[in-house]
């Protein structure tokens, strides 16, 4: 009591000391980087050219693209649709404002006309554009649905900017004609041409093992260019994976388990309270249902060609009698015991005419057909009595009763067509009869009358009851996985994670350069949940984490953290080695040459000259050596007789000596060539235009917080 007596008398203190506490704590927020003043970003998902994007708009805009892409497409890849989109949209804006351009009232109404005068709704009896009815139709929305109201003004604004868009690039394209002087050096360039001898020292000739290149070079020549060699934040790591796969004692319960049903099974009926004998798959009289209760995969009543039976066992099975049993045996990842049930000569080919009389209800029937099923059955047997009698009003009653477009030009007829081209009724009939018969079928479609034109290469098929058991592990063997799994994410705690993996003859996998937006890992596929937790804050070099997959576990470690900005000397290696090298080589030959000419070079380094002819500047290509620019540039800068220096080039050091020259010829009009630049310029504008806008904008992206 004394204390709280004491609290009250100081109530002032108090509240400046809690204050300061609360001050001191937001400020340890904004130096470690966990809080900040406004917290703007976490509902900010990207800020551009001053733009912020909310999370909110942003991820209802990315729920639309998830629907468009439908089951198979993942959120990041919808949200990075979203996002090109709002970029492209944003950097656009920042030219439109800055140069006045927007959308007025009397334009969008005709965009509006354009886009929507081909719709039946916005268009009166002539068949024109009637925007009264356009009208009408938006103040029906503002009245009746808010949703619907503002979808409309989604729509208003995307051809709005879609025709901004157009604009602009117009406006910039409008620039982007080829003067006279453009199109006589065009003409220069393709048409000039100069003859050289040379000689080239190849890099090759000295190999790399003979030039060193220290750690340090590497770090010079990557900050001389930086550009190159700038590069996300990304993580590198490895991991060990535990697939749930079938041990071979797995697959021997799935054969032994096959191989019991081939015999007659006693089991007891608790109903009669006797015991009642279960026939074998061989004995079984009902194939269909004896397969369906023990397969996992239903039985296909139909009649099959040796070229659908498996390879492996084709001519076995094809080969056997009605009757007999092949099997087990293993097909992909199942085992099969397989039956021949039927056997039959049938064609490979069918052509056949048919009338099709539709009924209410049946698929595809259109909304006049008004006969009930008994109806439609009715009508088709009294055509087919009719038929039997005069086979020639086929094609009259095709035209006057059948509701198939596909074949009505044709006369009801459908040309040579396969065994499972048509639906399981009509197929069996047309296949399982003979040539000129005729009969009614009924489909889903509705009743049929088919008639059997034609017959090809008829051969012997079989009808097989296939019992199919998936090879999949036991109960056993997936907690067996588990288990090593945990065994193994336990021993590197505290071990060395390719020391254990060796020991225990696991296969380590390393993964380098993931980057935070990333989801698919090379051997693992999606595995979004990964990556997010490679870049938690306070992950370290080392961390590690078991991660489920579908089918096991992946056991995985960190093995880099690498930051924003220039890429390690151990990843820029790869191309500043050869680069470094390719500097010291130049060095090491034009150092150990000092002849004058080329054929002195050519003999000095045992190499030969050699000649290229007709060279141009559009072109710089030497015959003999390849795409050398700065060589060939040489050449065009040298008078005809005149000799160079020594030039490092692409490929090796070269001396070249020009032969001849040849201007181009003097034109009187040059307006071809410039309409070609101009050409040009404005197909550079569709490529180029937007990437180098962006280039040039400010892009705040904060999606790595907003992705899951």
């Amino acid at each position: 009591m004394a204390v709280l007596n004491k609290i009250r008398k100081n109530s002032f203190v108090l509240i400046l000391v809690i204050a300061l506490a609360l001050f001191a704590f937001i400020l340890s927020g904004l130096f470690d980087g966990t809080a900040s003043f406004t917290d703007k970003s976490s509902n900010i998902v990207a800020t551009i050219n001053g733009k912020d994007i909310t999370r909110e708009a942003f991820m209802q805009k990315v729920e639309v693209a998830q629907r468009q892409l439908g089951p198979n497409g993942t959120n990041t890849q919808a949200m990075n649709r979203v996002w090109e989109q709002e970029v492209r949209q944003a950097v656009l804006e920042t030219q439109f404002q800055e140069l006045g351009l927007s959308v007025e009232q009397d334009q969008m109404r005709d965009l509006l006309r354009t886009n929507l005068a081909n719709s039946p709704e916005f268009q009166n009896e002539a068949g024109l554009f009637d925007e009264n009815k356009l009208n009408e139709y938006i103040a029906n929305l503002k009245a009746t649905s808010t949703v619907a109201y503002q979808q409309w003004i989604d729509y208003e604004n995307s051809i709005g900017v879609s025709a901004l868009q157009q604009d602009y690039f117009n406006l910039v394209k409008a620039g982007m004609t080829g003067t006279v002087a453009e199109g006589k050096l065009e003409h220069i360039l393709e048409s000039q041409t100069v003859d050289i001898k040379y000689v080239q020292i190849p890099y090759t000739s000295i190999s790399d093992s003979a030039i060193s290149v220290s750690k340090s070079e590497i770090t010079s020549y990557i900050n001389k260019h930086k550009k190159q060699y700038e590069v996300d934040a990304t993580r590198d790591i490895r991991y060990v994976e535990f697939k749930e796969v079938a041990t071979v004692s797995d697959e021997n319960a799935v054969k032994e388990d096959l191989t019991s049903l081939l015999k007659d099974q006693v089991i007891y009926n608790e109903d009669t309270k006797v015991n009642d004998t279960i026939r074998g798959f061989a004995q079984v009289a009902n194939n269909k249902v004896f397969v369906n209760s023990y397969s996992d995969i239903k039985f296909e009543d139909r009649f099959i060609l040796k070229s659908e039976l498996p390879t492996s066992v084709a001519d076995t099975i094809f080969n056997m009698n009605v009757g007999s049993v092949y099997g087990p045996y293993k097909d992909a990842n199942y085992f099969k015991l397989t039956k021949v049930v039927a056997a039959t000569q049938m064609p490979d080919s069918v052509k056949a005419r048919h009338i099709l009389i539709p009924f209410v209800g049946a698929a595809s029937a259109q909304p006049e057909v008004v006969q009930t099923e008994v109806q439609a059955k009715k009508t088709a047997d009294s055509l087919l009595t009719i038929l039997k009698k005069d086979n020639s009003k086929f094609g009259e009653f095709v035209t006057t009763y059948s509701s198939d477009q596909g074949s009505l030009a044709n006369g009801g007829s459908y040309d040579y067509f396969t065994y499972n081209t048509m639906v399981e009724e009509f197929r069996d009939f047309v296949f399982e009869n003979n040539e000129g018969d005729i009969e009614v079928v009924k489909t889903v479609f509705g009743y049929h009358i088919i008639e059997v034109e034609g017959q090809k290469n008829k051969q012997r098929a079989i009808k097989v009851a296939t019992i199919a058991r998936i090879i999949e592990p036991s109960d056993a063997t997936i907690n067996q996985i588990f288990n090593d799994a945990s065994n193994f994410e336990i021993a590197i705690q505290d071990g060395d994670f390719d020391a254990i993996a060796k020991e225990k003859d696991l296969a380590v996998r390393p993964v380098n350069g993931i980057k935070n937006l990333d989801e698919n890992i090379p051997g693992l596929g999606n595995q979004r949940a990964l990556v997010r937790w490679a870049f938690e804050e306070g992950k370290e070099v080392g961390s590690t984490k078991r991660f489920n997959l579908n089918g096991g576990y992946a056991i995985v470690q960190i093995t880099a953290s690498n930051a924003k900005g220039l890429m390690n000397t151990e990843q820029a290696s790869v191309t500043a080695l050869p680069a470094i090298r390719k500097e010291k080589k130049a060095k090491i030959i034009m150092d150990d040459i000092s002849a004058t000419t080329v054929e002195e070079v050519a003999t000095s380094q045992n190499e030969t000259v050699k000649t290229a002819l007709a060279i141009t500047m559009k072109n710089p290509t030497i015959s003999g050596a390849g795409k050398e620019g700065i060589v060939v540039g040489t050449a065009f800068g040298l008078k005809e007789g005149a000799t160079s220096k020594l030039i490092k080039g692409e490929k090796g050091v070269y001396m070249i000596e020009v032969t001849k020259k040849t201007p181009a010829t003097e034109l009187d009009n040059y307006q071809g060539f410039a309409n070609q630049v101009g050409a040009s310029k404005m197909s550079n504008v569709n490529t180029q235009l937007y990437n180098a806008l962006k280039d040039a904008s400010d892009i705040e992206d904060n999606r790595a917080n907003t992705v899951q």
